[in-house]
């Protein structure tokens, strides 16, 4: 029985640093469609929406770990907490890597119409989500729930950054209707980062869930 206990011990913490990977491989896609967004980097772009695949893969595979763990052993409540949890958390960098894919989408065809003036909101807006998703990571390698509530009040400056975004966008569409449908592609890549920052939110939710067996759901914002 001991034996057995220290096997699954052993996969547990295999499952952990394949959520690792997965969370670093995202990280990265974000990294990536931001930077190509804010210097128009085309190449960086087109390397994000092809990189996507791999994301997609890592989900499939942990989660058919996830199944074999089920299946084959007989965790404990902490343990199910975990599995449970890693669930959660796939399922969440999954979709931020689909948010970074839209955001290269976005710079692909502002790239194709001449630049828009500078919007200083939409790139602090860029770095606030990179530092949600970034403390998110951290919480759940490090196991620290604090790190985790913080980001929920983190989510509360997203959504305000979003909004300025678009208020700006509109009044600019209003002094200069030619460049509606760029700015109208701003708003939405505004909103792809927002969404990162909501999904960043529901990865701190899976860590508190993981170590404190509390579900924050709906509660965690700022």
């Amino acid at each position: 029985m001991q034996q057995q206990r220290i096997h699954f011990t052993q996969k547990l913490e295999e499952l952990r640093m394949h959520i690792i990977r997965m969370a670093a491989l995202t990280e990265k896609a974000v990294q990536d469609s931001v930077r190509a967004y804010l210097e128009n980097n085309t190449d960086l772009a087109e390397s994000v929406i092809m990189g996507d695949v791999g994301v997609n893969e890592m989900e499939d595979a942990i989660d058919a770990f996830n199944l074999e763990l089920l299946a084959l052993d007989q965790p404990m409540a902490s343990d199910l907490r975990f599995i449970v949890g890693s669930m959660r958390l796939t399922v969440n960098l999954e979709r931020i890597g689909d948010e970074a894919v839209n955001l290269a989408h976005r710079t692909l065809f502002l790239s194709t119409r001449p630049p828009l003036p500078s919007n200083p909101r939409m790139e602090q807006l860029a770095m606030h989500v990179q530092d949600m998703l970034a403390k998110a990571v951290r919480a759940f390698v490090d196991g620290d729930t604090a790190l985790a509530a913080d980001i929920c009040g983190m989510d509360h400056r997203a959504d305000e950054l979003s909004i300025k975004v678009l208020k700006e966008c509109i009044n600019t569409m209003v002094e200069e209707t030619r460049i509606v449908e760029r700015s109208v592609h701003v708003i939405m890549a505004s909103r792809h980062l927002e969404r990162i920052g909501d999904l960043a939110t529901n990865l701190a939710e899976a860590v508190v869930f993981i170590k404190e067996g509390q579900s924050i759901k709906h509660r965690c914002k700022g």
